[in-house]
């Protein structure tokens, strides 16, 4: 018999290299015809049975699958079936960096945190989170295009919102390491690094029960060190600092408690800290922590959340931000607003995102921003970012309209390499500048800044793609067992939609001040009106017809007296009864008139001299119903 050779074939036999998996599990090859490997990305039909299978019936899509591949195992698939998931814990160590401050005695550790690049992270973070809105954030994220799935479209955080918000640099260095660190690793770079003994680093790893170290441990051995100190016990605090910074910010895991040793082999040059891209480390990062946050059976979100928090922020101000009046644009926007934990629910919250409409969006929201901050050329970019063995892509393309241009359909999102392959990506990352978008696949700016356009046809195709509601119908709040057999399937969202409009038209009058003209203030009035009256009738063609109303008619927003006098008394919700004359109540001290006679007459107080427009004419087919003040005689 010919000898087998190492990959399994005899000598006479043609031979192939193994693939990876069979060397793995040392699998001697028998002899075949050789036969090309299948691409699972490229040749889905093995798992398309179980995906139609388990959505079967759901409304809510994604009709076609090509694009969302593991929507079944989605957290939002979960939910169109019927389960529900609590909002997610939340991991937040805004309160821990207030535990570690550098005041004027240690002035030398923050010259260096400061020429790193990371000095801002010191003061932008927020200390409270919001666990039932960026649960429902969450909700909405899709890992294979690594954006936020919104009824009218896709957005996701740039690079731009990174570089904005936090003030930290985008550019640089890919962070990468080129192995997984062991413990006994971690333990010899905790000795060389941070000057620890052997058996301190062992103890502390041990408890950690991990390559990492407790954020309690760095704090309780090196937050005293000062100036005073040599200077090898402030270069060691120096990069027990920055570990402990980037722990609480950057790179926070969901154990909530501890941060990684590997880590701190980028704080071995303290001189070479400010040329990483730390912005698209952290992006990554925090793209994989909302990737593993939409399975179902998670029940934490970890990641730095006060990037997610202040982006929601600037993106959907009237709906869940509260400024900071005291703001200067030389600051990072992170410190724009005072962050919250908002009274609603994760249902209410779902229910207002699914209710959304495109003119809610603040597309722009670093216009007053761009002076201080212009729009970095690499946000422009479309390819991979990289956080040690994260890899996640990033899809510009995907969010045409948060750069002020028109949305087109994009292409296919691209799976990102195996981490292994790190040269490939870090020589991809450092010739950033040839994987820009170009100004053709751009295409054209809107034509109203900040309007979120698209072109028509992406609206079907996203319908199509994508999970665009995330709360089922049926499990609207506000809805009963009889309400919800009785209206058609759209009843509900039409009126939602008109008053969505409604209130988005107000909302945008309000905010202008008290310096606009009155006319501006009527005019949305009285738009809002006849959105509003539009949903009245709406809702009324799908229930049962009404009697007819009586001959009299409530007066039209035209047609009102808004520019009375100050004696005239304002009507008040128009209703089908015509409303009584008011007739103010005689003062306590005048007695009233005896029952004997006839009545007094009703005295139409004349309008002031200084008024001078006339009022308005009346519909003439309209009965209108005047409310005048009556004086009384005095009995003499």
């Amino acid at each position: 018999m010919p000898p087998r050779t190492r990959g399994g074939y005899t000598s006479d036999a043609p031979r192939r290299r193994p693939t990876g998996s069979e060397r793995r599990r040392r699998v001697h090859l028998r002899e075949v015809d050789p036969v090309p490997d299948l691409d699972p990305v490229e040749h889905p039909q093995h798992d398309r049975d179980e995906t139609e299978e388990v959505f079967e019936g759901a409304p809510g899509g994604p009709i076609d699958r090509s694009i969302l591949r593991s929507f079944h195992k989605h957290v939002a698939a979960k939910i169109w079936l019927g389960e529900d998931r609590a909002p997610l814990k939340l991991v937040n160590h805004g309160a821990k960096l207030q535990l570690w401050e550098l005041d004027m005695e240690r002035s030398r550790i923050y010259e260096t945190v400061h020429r790193s690049g990371l000095a801002p992270l010191t003061s932008c973070s927020h200390r409270v989170a919001s666990r039932p809105m960026l649960s429902a954030f969450c909700e909405r994220w899709q890992p294979e295009t690594t954006t936020f799935h919104m009824p009218f479209g896709e957005m996701t955080i740039t690079l731009d919102d990174v570089a904005s918000i936090l003030h930290i640099p985008v550019t640089g260095s890919m962070i990468s390491f080129p192995q997984p660190l062991r413990v006994d690793d971690a333990n010899a770079l905790l000795v060389e690094l941070l000057g620890t003994t052997d058996v301190e680093a062992s103890r502390e790893t041990e408890q950690c029960r991990s390559p990492s170290v407790r954020l309690l441990w760095l704090r309780d051995h090196f937050s005293t060190i000062t100036d005073a100190s040599s200077d090898d016990d402030i270069m060691f605090a120096t990069r027990a600092f920055l570990l402990h910074l980037v722990g609480c910010t950057l790179f926070a895991d969901k154990s909530a408690t501890s941060v990684a040793v590997v880590y701190l082999e980028l704080f071995r040059d303290l001189s070479m800290v400010g040329s990483y891209a730390w912005g698209a480390a952290c992006l990554a990062y925090l793209y994989r922590q909302l990737t593993t946050a939409t399975r179902f059976e998670v029940r934490q979100l970890g990641g730095y959340l006060t990037l997610l928090q202040a982006w929601i922020y600037e993106h959907f101000p009237e709906m869940f931000s509260s400024p900071d009046m005291s703001y200067t644009e030389s600051r990072p926007r992170a410190l724009r607003w005072r962050p919250h934990v908002i009274p609603d629910s994760l249902q209410s919250v779902r229910e207002r995102l699914d209710r959304l409409q495109i003119s809610e969006v603040c597309w722009e929201p670093y216009v007053d921003h761009r002076a201080e901050h212009p729009l970095p050329d690499i946000a422009w970019y479309s390819g991979c970012l990289k956080c040690g063995q994260v890899v996640e892509p990033y899809h510009p393309e995907r969010v045409l309209h948060q750069f002020g241009y028109i949305q087109t359909i994009p292409p296919r999102p691209f799976t990102p390499p195996r981490p292994g392959r790190s040269i490939l990506l870090e020589q991809y990352w450092e010739r950033w500048t040839d994987h820009v978008l170009t100004d053709q696949s751009r295409g054209r700016r809107c034509h109203y800044s900040g309007s979120g356009e698209s072109v028509p046809e992406y609206m079907a195709w996203y319908d199509r793609i994508s999970h665009r509601i995330v709360q089922p119908p049926q499990l609207r709040s506000g809805f009963t067992t009889d309400a919800r057999s009785s209206l058609p399937s759209h009843a509900a969202s039409t009126s939602d939609t008109r008053a969505a409009r409604a209130l988005t038209l107000l909302r945008l009058v309000i905010s202008g001040g008290r310096e606009q003209s009155v006319d501006v203030f009527w005019g949305a009035l009285n738009e809002a009106h006849g959105i509003l009256a539009g949903s009245d009738e709406t809702s009324a063609s799908h229930s049962t017809p009404s009697p007819a109303p009586a001959s009299h008619s409530t007066p039209s927003p035209a047609t009102l007296p808004f520019f009375s006098p100050a004696t005239f008394v304002y009507p008040p919700a128009a209703s089908d009864d015509p409303p009584p004359l008011i007739v103010p109540p005689p003062p306590a001290s005048v007695a009233p008139p005896a029952a004997s006679g006839p009545p007094p007459p009703l005295i139409v107080p004349p309008p002031p001299a200084s008024v001078a427009p006339p009022a308005p004419a009346l519909d003439s087919t309209a009965s209108t119903t005047v409310y005048v003040r009556a004086k009384r005689k005095k009995k003499t």
